[in-house]
């Protein structure tokens, strides 16, 4: 499975399913944390307004236990997926340079070709 610089690196399908879980992970992680309070533990109404950066958050209830460990279950498994993709025996088969490009690339594996409609940024 060697690449050359003008060719598509051959992925194997479960390192591909990884990054793609890895990716999706992320994403459920990035939308849980959009829909909680913002600190774990309960904590009062913050408002700094006299400092060089003005500062007003409001009360937060804090986590459920539900909640918390939700969090802690995307995290574990970030963390696991991370590590295969990262450790993977492929990086191994390719040398320098071209193992930097290819993780490059596979990072960006199923993104949006350049002619669609929609900006995939936020």
């Amino acid at each position: 499975m060697a690449a050359t610089e003008d060719s598509e690196f051959d992925f194997p399908s479960d390192l591909l399913a990884g990054q793609e879980e890895l990716h999706q992970i992320r994403a459920d992680l990035q939308a849980l944390f959009k829909r909680l309070p913002w600190s774990v533990a309960p904590l009062d109404a913050i408002s700094d307004t006299q400092g060089w950066r003005k500062l007003e958050r409001p009360a937060s209830p804090g986590w459920t236990d539900d909640e918390q460990a939700e969090v802690e279950k995307l995290r574990r498994r970030e963390l696991e997926l991370a590590v295969f993709v990262t450790c993977h025996r492929y990086w191994s088969e390719l040398p320098g340079p071209a193992a930097v490009r290819a993780r490059a690339r596979l990072q960006h594996v199923g993104d949006r070709p350049a002619g669609d409609d929609e900006d995939p940024r936020p």
